[in-house]
């Protein structure tokens, strides 16, 4: 008797931690409510899904594996990405999922700021391999370390919070990937990321070149991340390329002002009707082992694919073709990834707003292509 009572508070201390903290270990809880659930007499008894070990191939160190969906149901759980443990910090992590719930430096619709939350909802539907085998699980220590705490009102605030965040997420050398969000949001993050690694080579997937100098006078938004990049000699020119750029612009100079800088420029019309893997071999030619950031803007992707975004713009790439650009990162010195501009509006504020991601595919897409980058992570050994 004692010891069940023992054994039910420390499982009631550890719903109470839930409830007021930023880490949370499915694993550990699970251990906790097993032995409980061994303990008490057979009719109270719930059945949990036991923690799963490392494999094999790490056996040396226990790494985070996702919750599966085969000892919980996908509508369970916490929405972690991919119901992977939460912790407050990087401390035993390669890799990290963060959020950045920031959708204030958006020109047209807003709604990006739900984009880390619907991203990870709909991680529920990932499966620990991906389709050519890569299994990140047993290479990498991974984690979901939450959102970062910003004020969403004072955006040159915010971004100070958001670089303050990343310089903690990869003291450890720990490599982030980011559910954004706005893409201002990539400015604060390769501050940080220049702080570590120096200047890199940048893979930009967008349909805008996002090199604005200001919008309405302002320095920092969603369409002058790299214009700040490249001033602040966070990116090295020679090394960054901007692939699937689209759309009308201001002016008829187009994007002759990046090219001047020493950026490689693919337009979409260099994608249509082809497969982009040619040009990933070209891109790591071209990177070598630099350290590298990859910032993917879900607008490069056609509206007919991904309508959930704040600035579309029709004749994009296909989802096909973004998985060609992701997986060709592999052997990449990736050392950061972000996937922005999710707009996401919830069904039921269909009164105010219209749905974007009306059937959530958006949001799915992203959610796929983050896991894409977790896979290519140096570290992550080749699928056979």
């Amino acid at each position: 008797m004692i010891q069940n009572l023992h054994l039910h508070f420390e499982t009631m201390t550890m719903l109470r931690g839930l409830l007021h903290s930023t880490t949370f270990n499915w694993a550990s809880f699970t251990s906790v409510s097993s032995r409980v659930a061994l303990a008490s007499p057979s009719s109270h008894s719930v059945a949990f899904p036991p923690s799963r070990p490392a494999s094999s191939e790490s056996s040396s160190r226990c790494l985070n594996k996702p919750l599966s969906s085969n000892d919980m149901p996908r509508m369970g759980g916490i929405a972690s990405f991919m119901r992977l443990p939460v912790q407050s910090d990087t401390q035993g992590l390669d890799a990290c999922f963060v959020g950045v719930p920031l959708d204030t430096g958006t020109s047209n619709r807003s709604g990006a700021r739900a984009g880390p939350r619907q991203i990870r909802c709909e991680s529920v539907l990932l499966r620990p391999f991906n389709s050519k085998g890569a299994d990140p699980f047993s290479c990498l220590n991974v984690a979901d370390v939450g959102d970062v705490r910003l004020n969403m009102y004072n955006l040159p605030e915010a971004c100070e919070h958001i670089r303050q965040r990343f310089s903690e997420v990869i003291q450890n050398g720990c490599v982030p990937l980011t559910l954004g969000g706005d893409h201002t949001i990539t400015y604060p993050i390769l501050q940080a990321i220049k702080d570590r690694h120096g200047p890199v080579g940048l893979v930009h997937v967008d349909a805008h070149s996002d090199v604005s100098d200001t919008m309405l006078g302002a320095k920092i938004t969603h369409g002058t991340p790299f214009r700040r990049a490249l001033e602040e000699h966070l990116i090295d020119p020679h090394a960054t390329v901007q692939i699937g750029l689209r759309g009308t612009t201001h002016t008829a100079e187009g994007n002759a002002w990046q090219i001047r800088q020493g950026f490689r420029v693919v337009p979409v019309e260099e994608c249509w009707y082809r497969s982009l893997v040619p040009l990933m071999e070209e891109v790591r030619t071209l990177m070598g082992n630099r350290p590298v950031y990859l910032s993917f803007d879900i607008d490069a992707i056609d509206p007919g694919f991904c309508p959930g975004t704040g600035t579309p713009e029709i004749g994009g790439l296909t989802p096909i073709q973004a998985l060609e650009v992701v997986r060709g990162c592999a052997g990449l010195n990736l050392v950061g990834c972000d996937l922005v501009e999710a707009s996401v509006t919830h069904r039921q504020n269909t009164r105010v707003a219209p749905p974007y991601d009306f059937e959530g595919t958006t949001a799915l897409t992203a959610a796929n292509l983050l896991f894409e980058m977790l896979c290519v992570l140096p570290g992550v050994t080749a699928p056979r």
